[in-house]
């Protein structure tokens, strides 16, 4: 071991300990400890009202938090006010809340949780043992129970009775975000407090029990109750971080130029999205861009050739193709490697976290490394590399990165190299061996650089990362990593979802209209180069024109997603619905790999013309037409688009003109596309100012927006605007699409009468289009 490193693996211990003293006094009271099944100890903490923790360990052992825990990525809930109703025996702990009854008998080791009146149980744990190194935990399984969950570590299945998961972050094989949470069809949540790979059995061995083992010395797991798999995973997402709300420009679409680029392939190709008037927000580089290209140090540069200084620059001066971007509008992206050992500041944030003083001198006079680091097999890019030479000790990961973003560098892609490769012989600073910090540093990596970029800039941050374990979702998008943009992808989307992802992208297919459709229709949007031409005007007039069409759609759209996006942020659903979350009671959509809800009021189907229709009404945005719910049916789309679109009975789209990037013009005019239903329906029409932090202290603005549908009438209400930030839009134009099986009898506004010269109708399409309405009010259009 290097001397150097062993001072902080002691320093760290000591810490780790102290911080898991101040964690357990903040919730000790409802904390119980106890023998448990004559070769165990138990520790029992009801969380709160819905939430159970569980932690076994050997007769002998010490319970530990886990780094998760340790690190900030699951959440101590405010418990002042929440009182069990506890009963405890020799043999038995039974505990009742308002949400689950729990009761645990220390002899047999069995552990029961039902709903509140009991009536459905939501976990039956029989055994927990440690044997040869192996950590393992056995429960009864309802015969009608499934599950769903365990993040992109299956692109072929959402349901997972029958199989195995094995959740453990690998590049080869595609599962880059796997998350030890599943979600159970009887209304439980279980989530393994574990960052060591952890190996799920669903009653694949067994067809009435369901396991999972790993290497962590302790079976330690947290218990939601909820009635929905809506609720839990809003709990779920409460309890290990919720999305942060991106800037705006974020929602717009992303190009990332090839590796081989130089600055006037990177200008020029911003230029022609002007040119070409294809809406486009941010400009992308790989990683050569680098001097020295796939640098993993803290000394990386520029490349001198490809991006150069004229020698009169200054050092901190950008180069000069970075204000050429700016003043087109664009944002400016830039790929990173990292093998820095991120646990040292990782160990500093959460000592300043639980208010425990760090002695930065200890930290620079630390003993010189007397050893060299060892060599590791690294299988993204081949060959043997060290595992370390990089790390500074006393100096944060994104410090390095401060002179880019001072330069006008907007965000970083976070590559997978080698944040998802194995380092076996490598001795973590926080004390750690690979095999405990191999899926955690991609959430630290994430997590340093959201945070390192809010404290530099006070802005919100971007990240996009292909890797993740719990509690990824908080602190930036993922993308599904170099497998492309086709079919296969979505099981990736649709299983990060279900675990609280929201940001997704995949690299686009630009060349199949299906590819174009699928990529422009998901939460972030991206077209990804790497070696080769993807610009849209390369690849042909009419697929440039397919390209230019759905990004003047993602563009009007805009509003709809970042007001959904906002409520994604409050409750913890992810923006990119699975519709077995959607319609969790219809088994027809359990298993649906080729469609999802974007937002509240779009269906979006890929590559193939089987659709299924969950329950309600649904139009097709392209054509017109609608389709009766709770049916499998074969569908078409026009020649120059590459999939379906659905809008949803009740949906309130609002869309706003078509702006080359975001804040190239006020947002004065929006466009309500309304589909009433019977029962009144809602959209919260939500505006900030895009970048800073200001909307957390009240600083924005909304319209609630309603619609229904009577006997004899269409009622539209678009509310007053509530709230306000700066340089928020004072007066809007308002212009309605709405649903309408014949033409109108008559339209009013706050019951006067909307001249006739100011809406028509579209007998083809059974739609009315009223326009330029300059105040909110209620619009009344009577049908018969």
């Amino acid at each position: 071991m290097r001397t150097k490193q062993f001072f902080y693996v002691v320093l760290f211990l000591c810490l780790s300990a102290l911080l898991n003293v101040k964690a357990q006094e903040k919730s000790k009271k409802n904390i119980i400890e106890h023998a448990f099944n004559k070769t165990s100890r138990i520790r029992i903490e009801m969380v709160s009202s819905n939430i159970l923790r569980i932690s076994i360990i050997p007769k002998g052992g010490t319970f530990q938090n886990s780094g998760l825990n340790r690190y900030g990525f699951i959440n101590s809930p405010d418990i002042r006010d929440f009182k069990p109703e506890v009963a405890k025996t020799d043999q038995v702990f039974s505990a009742k809340t308002a949400d689950m009854r729990v009761k645990i008998n220390y002899s047999t080791g069995n552990i029961y949780v039902t709903n509140a009146d009991g009536s459905k149980v939501l976990l039956d744990q029989r055994t927990a043992t440690f044997e040869k190194g192996i950590t393992e935990a056995t429960f009864k399984a309802d015969k009608n129970e499934d599950w769903i969950g365990f993040g992109d570590q299956s692109r072929t299945h959402l349901y997972h009775r029958g199989y195995m998961a094995d959740c453990d972050i690998r590049y080869k094989t595609s599962t880059y975000i796997p998350v030890p949470y599943f979600m159970s069809t009887n209304g439980a949540g279980v989530l393994v407090n574990t960052t060591f790979r952890t190996i799920f059995d669903m009653c694949k061995t067994k067809s009435d029990t369901y396991n999972w083992k790993n290497q962590s010395g302790t079976v330690d797991y947290y218990v939601i109750a909820g009635k929905d798999f809506k609720q839990l995973l809003s709990t779920y997402t409460g309890l290990t971080g919720r999305a942060n709300l991106p800037p705006q420009w974020a929602f717009g679409l992303w190009f990332i130029c090839r590796d081989q680029a130089d600055d006037m392939e990177a200008v020029t190709a911003a230029y022609n999205f002007r040119q070409e008037q294809i809406p486009c927000d941010i400009i992308g580089l790989e990683p050569g861009w680098m001097e020295r290209r796939y640098d993993y140090s803290i000394k990386k540069k520029w490349s001198s050739k490809r991006f150069p200084h004229p020698f009169w620059f200054v050092e901190t001066r950008p180069p000069s193709f970075v204000p050429a971007l700016k003043k087109m509008g664009f944002k400016l992206e830039l790929w990173l490697c990292n093998n820095y050992d991120l646990s040292y500041e990782a160990e500093r944030q959460a000592a300043r976290r639980a208010g425990i003083k760090v002695n930065e001198d200890s930290l620079k006079n630390a003993a010189k490394a007397n050893a060299t680091p060892p060599l590791f097999q690294d299988d993204h890019l081949g060959g043997s590399v060290y595992a370390d030479t990089v790390t500074r000790i006393d100096t944060p990961w994104f410090q390095h990165l401060e002179k880019f973003v001072d330069q006008g560098v907007d965000f970083f892609k976070q590559d997978a190299a080698v944040q998802m490769e194995f380092h076996p012989d490598r001795l973590w600073g926080n004390g750690m061996k690979d095999k405990e910090m191999h899926n955690l540093y991609p959430i630290l990596y994430s997590q340093q650089m959201y945070d390192g970029f809010k404290a530099k800039t006070n802005r919100r941050p971007t990240a996009l990362t292909p890797a993740g374990w719990t509690g990824f979702q908080a602190f930036g998008a993922t993308w599904t990593g170099d497998t492309g943009g086709e079919l296969a992808t979505l099981g990736g989307i649709l299983n990060t979802s279900i675990v609280g992802g929201s940001w997704s992208t995949v690299d686009m297919e630009v060349s199949t209209k299906e590819g174009i459709h699928y990529g422009y229709l998901l939460p972030f949007s991206e077209i990804c180069s790497w070696a080769y031409f993807k610009m849209p005007w390369v690849q042909g007039n009419e697929l440039k024109s397919i390209h230019k069409d759905y990004a003047e759609l993602r563009s009007r759209l805009f509003p709809y997603l970042y007001s959904s996006a906002r409520m994604t942020t409050k409750t913890g659903l992810p923006l990119l619905e699975p519709l077995t979350i959607a319609f969790p009671e219809d088994k027809n959509c359990r298993e649906n790999l080729h469609q999802y809800l974007l937002g509240p009021g779009l269906m979006v189907g890929i590559y193939k013309k089987e659709m299924y229709f969950p329950a309600g009404r649904w139009k097709d945005y392209w054509s017109g037409e609608i389709v009766e719910g709770s049916q499998q049916k074969d569908v078409t789309w026009p020649d120059n688009k590459g999939g379906a679109l659905y809008v949803s009975s009740g949906a309130i789209i609002p869309m706003a003109q078509v702006m080359q990037y975001r804040g190239e013009k006020p947002m004065d005019e929006i466009t309500l596309y309304v589909f009433p239903d019977q029962k009144e329906t809602a959209f919260d029409l939500y505006e900030d100012d895009g970048i800073s932090f200001d909307y957390e202290n009240g600083k924005y603005s909304t319209n609630r927006i309603t619609a229904k549908k009577t006997a004899t009438a269409s009622i539209i209400e678009i509310g007053k605007t509530t709230g306000g930030f700066e340089n928020s839009v004072k007066n809007r134009t308002w212009n309605i699409i709405l649903n309408l099986a014949a033409k109108p009898l008559a339209v009013s506004m706050d019951g006067a009468a909307v001249k006739e010269d100011q809406y028509t109708y579209n007998e083809t399409r059974k739609e009315l289009t009223i326009r330029k309405l300059s105040n909110t009010g209620i619009i009344s259009v009577q049908e018969k």
